[in-house]
């Protein structure tokens, strides 16, 4: 039996033999980096928000990275419809639920992409996850207030009630789908001083269930191949600037093999 991180390290083999299309409706905080972490991993970008193109860009992915970083009407429009031709088309597609409770509008529109199709996975912060619960929770702007081990409740009881992958990163990353967790540890606190981290992490996600694996794996194999890139950046770069250069090498550069001999994943 395949080791996770042998999982890991077959799922990443795929990705650069198949660059899968990755169609990104996210906000342009970060459209530039991310693009550039899926051309860097192996990947093929796509950033397109039109409403009249959704459906058209979609079915041209082999996958969708929903990201309600910046939300505007006819942005929440196209992310509605993405997840509803998702859901059509059996297209894995993840929400990244940027902000969630800081505000009633991010916390209202991650709510209505779910209930228009339940995500492959949902990829966020403690606070923001916590903030998807019954119980919900409270968001600084885009960064947790909470820790990963607050959420964990809150995790499991949405996969379990939606049916869904649910992943929650910081200091540790824990991914579940309310049966069954894995633990992920690794990656750099130099990650903490770059804008839209997260985000990339969500679209390297996307890149990895877009192979078709199991959605826990494939979440863990990608949240470990991004961690591991942080410490190699890290080995090479002692501030921010430096280090998100050194990280989209780190992305290039790690290999199959790299990542199944580094890869730390867990069940929890």
């Amino acid at each position: 039996m395949a080791t996770y991180s042998g999982t890991a390290a077959e799922i990443l083999r795929q990705v650069r033999a198949s660059r899968p299309v990755v169609h990104n409706i996210t906000n342009y905080v970060v459209m530039n980096s991310t693009a550039n972490v899926l051309l860097a991993m192996g990947a093929s970008p796509i950033m397109a928000h039109a409403p009249e193109e959704v459906a058209e860009v979609v079915g041209l992915a082999n996958s969708v990275v929903i990201n309600i970083g910046t939300l505007s009407k006819s942005w929440i429009e196209s992310m509605v419809l993405g997840s509803r031709v998702c859901h059509i088309a059996g297209k894995p597609f993840v929400l990244d639920p940027v902000g969630a409770g800081a505000t009633k509008l991010r916390t209202r529109t991650a709510t209505q992409i779910i209930e228009a199709a339940t995500p492959t996975v949902i990829r966020g912060n403690a606070s923001e996850i916590m903030a998807l619960s019954p119980e919900g929770g409270i968001t600084r702007g885009v960064d947790a207030v909470h820790h990963v081990d607050d959420a964990c409740d809150a995790a499991h009881s949405i996969a379990r009630a939606l049916g869904t992958v649910v992943a929650v990163t910081g200091e540790r990353d824990v991914v579940t789908d309310g049966n069954r967790s894995l633990v992920i540890t690794g990656g750099h606190a130099l990650l903490g001083y770059v804008t839209g981290t997260g985000c990339a992490a969500s679209v390297v996600v996307g890149a990895f269930i877009s192979q078709g694996s199991d959605p826990v794996e494939g979440t863990a194999a990608a949240l470990a191949f991004f961690g591991l890139a942080g410490e190699w950046a890290a080995r090479e770069a002692d501030a921010p600037g430096s280090f998100w250069v050194k990280m989209l090498d780190a992305l290039y550069a790690i290999s199959p093999q790299d990542l199944e001999s580094q890869a730390r994943i867990q069940e929890a």
